[in-house]
């Protein structure tokens, strides 16, 4: 994080990053002075209603962050910025997107819980738009152009007002990972009442074990144990406010839904009081780790690894075979998982996999017979690009195996 006293005293000369967040309310003219190396330009958290007219001075800007701001329309001089091709304006006000404001480079395009109704007709002019967060909005239909959009990887159109699932998606040949729960076209949520029920008064939580966009993970154990649990559980409590990936009780019921099984973090009980939302689940074993890293700005849509991170093509194999397993049972339970991603996969070192994020996940089973064929074949394609990350991490001397050369005609890359 940056100051703005650095800025004017011109301390940031020659920098290719800069991240402000000072209740701003006005757009620093001093920002320009950085015009000759300015690359990532991160504006987040501020008081901001507009941007100057002359952005696109800013001849090298290639990434622009300004989500919680007071934002209520894409600028449309973002349009300008000739090398400009990730935006992010998650969190402000936005009724409004026009053609104009839509840089022809975009790749990277977040407009996460805002008020947007609908989106340009000639959205499909966007070729190179991979990535693509519409959760949280007030959208009844998708232009019928985003078809175009070939090279679309993800997409999330959670919590929005579709008022029919957008078939357009399933002609795209890239799209391997979305979500779009929380929609009048989706089915009801399910009371789940297969699964028990606690008070969260019962529950002591201890330590964080992990957060994300919907909610945070702690230790706990109970104060009152009704229900013979193990003494030490992992509890998720969901945030209230819709996330990228849509809203939290969208996650619970998905989750729910799709049960037990050998690759799955095991759900025990509920919480779900007026105030509280929450998940009580077995305790993962320390001794699992993540198996990849969320994305880059660079890589956009694919995971990123460890450096040296290595594995032989048997314990590939192993991994690519429980994963297959696993898309096989949210098919049969008709749920799409959504968010297919090593970094969302627990491994231990004898290759034993567990999942346990459905904050993207999405029922389907309401749903046409030839669009939950379609579903189900994105979901096989976030499975390719799986099996091309793990084929990455290969060992040198596996990589004229069989069993490789097997893998890699069933990669998609």
């Amino acid at each position: 994080m940056h100051t703005l006293d650095q800025l004017n005293r011109g301390e940031l000369k020659g920098v290719t990053r800069l991240q402000l967040s000072e209740n701003l309310s006005v757009f620093p003219e001093a920002i320009f002075d950085l015009a000759d190396s300015l690359e990532i330009l991160d504006l987040s958290n501020n008081k901001l209603r507009e941007l100057p007219a002359d952005l696109s001075r800013l001849k090298k800007l290639r990434i622009l962050f300004c989500s919680n701001n007071r934002f209520t329309q894409l600028p449309e001089v973002l349009g300008q910025c000739e090398k400009l091709e990730m935006i992010g304006f998650k969190s402000n006000q936005i009724t409004t997107v026009s053609s104009d404001s839509l840089p022809t480079l975009t790749r990277w395009l977040i407009l996460t819980d805002n008020k947007l109704t609908s989106l340009p007709d000639d959205f499909g002019r966007l070729t190179r738009l991979q990535k693509l967060a519409l959760a949280g909005n007030r959208l009844t239909a998708l232009p019928d152009s985003i078809k175009e959009c070939r090279k679309l990887e993800l997409v999330r159109l959670s919590a929005n007002k579709l008022i029919a699932f957008p078939d357009a998606l399933l002609a795209l040949p890239r799209l391997a990972w979305l979500a779009f729960s929380g929609n009048p076209f989706c089915a009801q949520r399910d009371p789940h009442n297969e699964f028990k029920t606690v008070f969260f008064r019962d529950l002591e939580l201890h330590q964080v074990l992990g957060q994300g966009a919907s909610g945070v993970i702690s230790r706990a154990t109970w104060w009152e144990n009704s229900f013979n649990f193990s003494d030490s559980v992992a509890v998720k409590v969901f945030k209230g406010d819709v996330t990228s990936d849509g809203y939290p009780e969208d996650e619970l019921d998905a989750c729910l839904a799709v049960g037990s099984h050998n690759n799955l973090v095991q759900p025990l009980a509920k919480v779900t009081e007026d105030d509280c939302s929450a998940l009580v689940m077995e305790l993962i074993p320390a001794h699992y780790t993540n198996l990849g890293q969320p994305p880059s700005l660079e890589s956009c849509t694919r995971d990123t690894f460890v450096e040296d991170q290595q594995f032989s093509i048997d314990k590939i194999v192993r991994i690519i075979q429980q994963v297959d397993q696993l898309i096989a049972h949210f098919c049969e339970k008709k749920v799409s998982h959504g968010d297919l991603y090593a970094h969302n996969t627990l491994i231990n070192d004898n290759g034993h996999v567990l999942f346990g994020d459905f904050g993207a996940a999405s029922k389907y089973a309401n749903l046409s017979l030839q669009q939950q064929q379609g579903i189900e074949r994105i979901e096989r394609r976030a499975l390719g690009f799986f099996i091309d990350d793990m084929l990455g991490l290969c060992i040198e001397e596996d990589k004229n195996s069989d069993l490789y050369q097997s893998l890699r005609s069933h990669a998609f890359s």
